[in-house]
């Protein structure tokens, strides 16, 4: 059997042993491909953090920690996030936070205090958990194929993988999946009939609880729909620069479209911007240090002037014209 490539393109392979489970008593190899982590869009842990592909369909965050302590040892790796898990939360994200028509923009740009941002995003996320629907799965299945992102401690943390990486290819002792002994097996959620017979019990779950969720989800979204609506209701009825209201399709009193909302705002941001810009002379002694101002850069001016015309008359003085 020819040896695997230590590198293929931009990532670095890493073959791991997969030890054998009883629907197949053999033990197997797996390539797991890794490479530093380059989003489209650039993050503040991108540094830090591997690019993962080809991961295993039974993958869970304990895989991956015991995987990488195996590497480079304990307190190295900090935490793992699956593709499906990725957009699942985009998902939940949209549904929760897209659904109400204007919620979204409005709510952000007319945002409480920053000292209040941390209180709510705490007080956010226990209103979406409430508002999620029971799992009907004690552990995830993979996609074939299906990629991860590891963040690790430290920048240094990567270079050490990388180079384990390497190591394993010389020395030919792959790391075990699950741990040596596999002792993450113990610790996760069993597959196969048990996972099955869980999943058909999770899948009827107690009402009162379903119930809860619901209203809960209903809740939310009417009070959303409510903030955005009084926010589009405010941002409508504000006058522009010279006194009117621009009337416009709906009635004043009705929420207005997302577009409206953000000509509102533009306009508003305009006056602000304006009316700070006249309040600059609006006192005495503003005028009185903005004049003083004027005629010394006048008098400075003047000085510069007066050497320069100096310079001009003494260099044609000595001037001499050929005979």
């Amino acid at each position: 059997m020819a040896p695997s490539p230590q590198t293929i393109g931009e990532f670095s392979v890493l073959p791991i042993s997969i030890p054998p489970v009883p629907s197949f008593p053999r033990n197997v190899v797996h390539y797991l491909y890794v490479r530093r982590n380059a989003p489209k869009i650039p993050t503040a842990n991108d540094s830090r953090s591997l690019f993962l592909a080809n991961v295993p369909v039974d993958s869970t965050e304990l895989h991956l920690r015991a995987l990488f302590a195996s590497l480079v040892g304990a307190g190295r790796f900090e935490s793992a996030s699956f593709e499906d898990e990725r957009k699942e939360a985009e998902a939940v994200a949209a549904a929760l936070d897209a659904a109400p028509a204007q919620a979204v923009r409005l709510l952000a740009a007319h945002g409480k205090k920053r000292k209040r941002e941390d209180q709510e995003a705490a007080e956010r996320a226990e209103e979406e958990a409430a508002a999620r629907l029971p799992s009907t799965w004690t552990r995830p299945l993979r996609k074939s194929g299906s990629t991860a992102v590891v963040l690790l401690a430290d920048e240094k943390s990567v270079q050490q993988v990388l180079k384990a990486i390497a190591k394993v290819h010389k020395s030919k002792k792959y790391p075990t999946w699950g741990g040596e002994g596999n002792v993450v097996a113990e610790r996760v959620p069993q597959l196969g009939s048990i996972w099955l017979k869980a999943h058909n019990q999770l899948s009827y779950p107690d009402r009162d609880q379903l119930q809860a969720a619901v209203d809960a989800f209903s809740t939310m979204f009417a009070r959303r729909e409510k903030e955005a609506a009084e926010i589009a209701k405010r941002l409508r009825n504000e006058p522009d620069e010279d006194g009117f209201v621009t009337v416009t399709r709906g009635g004043r009193t009705a929420p207005a479209t997302r577009n409206e909302a953000e000509e509102a705002k533009k306009k508003m941001i305009d006056k602000a911007e304006k009316k700070k810009q006249e309040m600059t002379d609006f006192y005495r002694f503003q005028m009185r240090e903005r004049k003083k101002l004027e005629q010394e850069e006048l008098v400075k001016r003047f000085e510069e002037d007066r050497v320069k015309l100096d310079a001009m008359r003494q260099k044609r003085g000595k001037f001499v014209p050929e005979a």
